[in-house]
């Protein structure tokens, strides 16, 4: 989800609650705390510094439950310093100043959370128990990004900007969560079309359907529990399928299969072999023996919302 979203959701859900204890204040606090974790690409220099810290990235350490706290209270202290919210109340003419509260640290993680459900529908997932574990969650609904989202929540910001009326503030704030719910429902409701419109054959047994920026335009990866797969793109309107293929999850060339399978073990210990498959769905290998070498690539299939979709290592 976009970052707008992200500070609108909790935001609206805090100012609809009506609840006469909340300031604008601590509804500002939520609304921070939404887009507090966002602010992760500040952690990018290590993750670069260090590959085997790939964890340092969007959507890496900052989008976990535990850790998505530890910058909720950070970023909240930040901003209640005078000298950093002077300059943002001088930028945008507005008082935006909060207080390093215990109460409004409670907001700004109840503004994470929201942030975390959000991105757990979309495709790309987040680790959520790190450092439990770093496996990343979710449910394959919402695309990465979603324009039509994007600009109702940037329409909504500005509502919230103008002095108007504090009622027609309320119905903006209302729309735009009735509007995020019910593209939701419709996806998740396409989301199961897709799937229930498919008969598995030919040797598969599993399917999985992820999420493109058209709700009603899925892909869809078949597999026979882990020797191939066949990917293609069904439309739940017209209900065609498309650009049909078969991927090899492992193919070996020019070399025996034990000398392939070991580059493949000893590749797959490096850090950025290890961050690729972190952030891939479905990861395709392919190791091929030129001289000495072992050219062994890993092929995101599904496709991936950022970075590149192929990666290659060469192995002695």
């Amino acid at each position: 989800m976009d970052l707008f979203t992200h500070f609108i959701v909790p935001f609206a859900i805090l100012t609809l609650l009506n609840l006469k204890d909340l300031t604008i204040k601590d509804r500002l606090a939520g609304g921070f705390g939404g887009i507090s974790i966002d602010f992760d690409f500040l952690l990018f220099a290590i993750g670069f510094l260090f590959p085997e810290l790939f964890i340092f990235t969007h959507r890496g350490i900052t989008h976990s439950f535990i850790f998505g706290l530890v910058t909720a209270i950070m970023f909240i202290f930040i901003i209640s310093r005078p000298g950093v919210y002077g300059i943002i109340n001088y930028i945008i003419k507005k008082d935006v100043q909060v207080e390093f509260s215990w109460k409004s640290v409670l907001l700004a993680y109840f503004g994470v959370l929201t942030h975390l459900f959000l991105d757990f529908l979309t495709t790309g997932g987040i680790p959520l128990l790190y450092p439990f574990s770093l496996t990343r969650f979710t449910a394959n609904i919402y695309y990465y990004t979603d324009p039509v989202t994007t600009i109702a929540a940037l329409g909504v910001l500005i509502i919230l900007y103008l002095r108007l009326d504090p009622k027609y503030k309320k119905i903006a704030l209302t729309g735009f969560l009735i509007l995020l719910i019910s593209f939701g429902g419709i996806r998740a409701y396409e989301k199961m079309g897709a799937l229930e419109s498919q008969t598995l054959s030919d040797g598969y047994t599993q399917i999985n359907a992820y999420p493109t920026q058209d709700m009603f335009t899925w892909t869809l990866v078949e597999s026979d529990g882990g020797g191939k797969y066949r990917v293609f793109t069904y439309n739940t309107l017209n209900k065609v399928s498309s650009n049909l293929r078969e991927v090899n999850n492992l193919t070996i060339l020019n070399g025996s299969y034990e000398s392939g399978q070991g580059a493949i073990k000893y590749a797959n210990t490096l850090p950025e072999v290890e961050k690729f498959r972190w952030t891939s769905p479905h990861t395709a290998i392919n190791a091929t023996k030129t001289g000495s070498l072992w050219n062994v690539t890993y092929t995101d299939f599904v496709g991936t919302h950022y970075g590149a979709s192929e990666l290659s290592v060469l192995v002695h």
